[in-house]
């Protein structure tokens, strides 16, 4: 006879996490944490923080001085002679751009 009513299934159900649990509870009653876990595994947490706020203030550092000295060198570039777009003969003076006052 073949026996696989929903009543045996259920109770294989039932039976094999009865088990499981009883097995896990054993397991678990077994372990105990090391005295000192939180205390060691919140100074590794800390160095870390402090390690990544470290790297994050020297890479700040480095892109801001990196950034100030080719602004540095890009202002340096510039021709030290006078430009060519206001000299010339045909150059407007601030005489020549001032308004015509009428005359008294």
């Amino acid at each position: 006879m073949n026996d696989t009513s929903a009543d045996r299934t259920d109770h294989d159900h039932t039976r094999t996490e009865r088990e499981l649990r009883a097995a896990l509870a054993a397991l678990a009653g077994g372990v105990s944490p090391a005295p000192d876990a939180y205390r060691t595994a919140r100074g590794a947490w800390l160095r870390r923080e402090r390690r990544r706020r470290l790297v994050l203030a020297v890479l700040v550092a480095v892109v801001f001085a990196l950034a100030t000295l080719i602004g540095l060198w890009v202002l340096n570039q510039t021709p030290s002679d006078p430009g060519v777009i206001f000299s010339g003969p045909g150059a407007a003076s601030a005489a020549d751009t001032s308004p015509v006052r009428p005359g008294p």
